[in-house]
């Protein structure tokens, strides 16, 4: 009997939570590398005390913070809270990743209690002993579906524990960055006068 025989219709609930964090540590992997959170070009123009200069809508976070800042001449206030939208952005698709650190287990328990059931439902009055193809198919459930949801999860919670320590590193280069561009307006404010 293979995987998927043996954890029966669990194979459908949690098929669908390996998808979705595969998918989701592969998209955030993707899309917090540091070029595209905070390029390296913009971090050193900014160390320098200049603006970077876009034609079109820049593609990284900090680019998207300084193109607002250049677009709006925002209160600092309101640029960082331009700021703080921008790095919720990056938390993007974490929120499912806790449900799947929770829920995947809870599904693998759920199938441990069912193939028990199954095997005890199946016990013979006469004999005392469960009828043989229900004892299989009830503890190869009970092993599989436990099996599953442990794999899911653990890859998930490892997973959500890195992208959210990376994002934390990426937020706090953020507020240098956007430290050192208040300290451009304010420069530039000081020099008017």
């Amino acid at each position: 009997m293979n995987i998927i025989e043996g954890a029966g219709l669990f194979i459908y609930p949690l098929g669908l939570c390996s998808v979705l964090t595969l998918f989701i540590l592969i998209e955030r992997l993707i899309a917090l590398r540091t070029r595209r959170v905070i390029p390296i070009p913009i971090s050193k123009k900014l160390a320098k005390g200049q603006l970077p200069q876009w034609d079109d809508e820049p593609a990284s976070v900090a680019g998207k913070i300084i193109h607002f800042y250049q677009e709006n001449e925002p209160d600092p206030e309101s640029l960082k809270a331009f700021s703080k939208n921008e790095v919720s952005r990056m938390e993007r698709g974490l929120f499912i990743l806790d449900i799947i650190v929770g829920a995947a287990p809870l599904l693998g328990l759920l199938g441990t209690v069912m193939g028990l059931i199954q095997v005890f439902s199946h016990i013979s009055a006469e004999t005392g002993m469960p009828e043989p193809g229900a004892f299989i198919q009830g503890i190869a459930l009970a092993l599989t579906t436990t099996m599953l949801g442990l794999a899911i999860a653990i890859p998930a919670l490892v997973g959500n524990s890195y992208l959210g320590r990376k994002i934390e590193v990426l937020s706090s280069k953020l507020e240098i960055l956007l430290e050192h561009l208040l300290s451009l307006s304010t420069d530039s404010d000081e020099s008017s006068d």
